[in-house]
């Protein structure tokens, strides 16, 4: 005779065993870093800000972006005309897809179907279909193009031009150009606030940023950093659009902005030339790769200090957190 005890114990068990089966174990945070000169990625643990492993990519990575699901790291690889794929669990590069001559930034659209790149040495912006590898098209934008950025609806794709003082937005389907939005000088970065409502453009030579409206492609205004020669180049705001911190390649800083009175409140000093520039989900950490000093700062913004750096590889250029 069957115990009845047990196969109550046992229709009570089973389905806690497979729900534990088909839960994914958790992943601990990371930072990547693209290596330029090096030719890798360095990828650290947030924790511990250490490096965990080390990625060899193809030749001079720079930008990166990270998949919808949070699985894929695309980087761009300017000297192999080709984005990188890789999977962020096995941390290996898987494949290469041809993104046209130079691309030096890289973003995705809102379903993770298309990265779109700027394409700095023959001045275009090519959008590539992630599954075929096909280029669904290049568009001739502004001359030595950089900061690429992707509205949040996935309609348009925002491109800057550093000589041509301008952002091309551009249709994200077709390629496009919709606009060419005069900027302030040598634009280097364009990123959008948390609300989709504005994107702010960064100029180097300039030292100033320039706001602009997403649903009409206006500029709204502009606003200095300091005394507008520090070079300012990559932007990242807090989650609730408040703050904005930004990278001043020449003065080895990083600003604070508020973005409602469009003043920097504070600074902060880190390495030499940092570009890249991420923030944790929380907010409470702040990174900077310092291209020439081969590292990453780590910023408490709470105290807006650094509490820690971190060696990586020769010439760091951008930063991805991965939740």
């Amino acid at each position: 005779m069957i115990d009845r005890t047990v196969l109550l114990r046992a229709a009570v068990l089973a389905p806690l065993c497979f729900a534990s089966a088909s839960l994914a174990p958790a992943r601990d945070p990371q930072l990547w870093v693209s290596n330029e000169v090096g030719n890798t990625i360095s990828v650290i643990a947030p924790r511990t800000n250490t490096v965990t492993a080390t990625i060899p990519v193809g030749k001079r990575p720079r930008g990166m972006a990270l998949s919808p699901d949070g699985r894929t790291v695309y980087v761009a690889l300017g000297q192999d005309d080709a984005v990188g794929v890789i999977d962020v669990t096995r941390a290996t590069m898987t494949r290469t897809i041809p993104a046209g001559r130079d691309p030096e930034l890289v973003a995705l659209s809102p379903d993770g179907a298309t990265f779109f790149v700027s394409n700095e040495e023959i001045a275009h912006a090519s959008g590539v279909d992630v599954k075929t590898g096909r280029i669904k098209f290049s568009t001739a934008v502004g001359v030595e193009p950089e900061g690429i950025a992707v509205s949040p609806d996935g309609s348009k794709v925002y491109v800057t031009a550093e000589t041509s003082n301008t952002v091309s937005a551009l249709d994200a389907a077709t390629g496009r150009l919709r606009k060419t939005i005069p900027v302030g000088e040598n634009p280097r970065t364009v990123a959008v606030a948390p609300d989709g409502r504005r994107a702010y453009v960064t100029a180097e030579a300039g030292g100033n940023v320039t706001i602009l409206e997403v649903a009409t492609d206006s500029v709204l205004g502009q606003f200095s950093i300091r005394d507008g020669k520090t070079k300012p180049v990559r932007i990242v705001f807090t989650p609730d659009g408040r703050l904005a911190y930004v990278t001043e390649g020449a003065a080895g800083t990083v600003s604070i902005v508020d973005l409602m009175s469009q003043h920097v409140i504070d600074t902060i000093s880190v390495g030499k030339r940092p570009w890249g520039i991420a923030l944790s989900p929380d907010a409470h950490r702040l990174y900077t790769a310092d291209g020439r000093s081969n590292q990453v700062s780590v910023i408490d913004t709470d105290s807006r200090k650094v509490v820690g750096t971190i060696p990586v590889g020769e010439r760091p250029n951008d930063l991805l957190y991965i939740p």
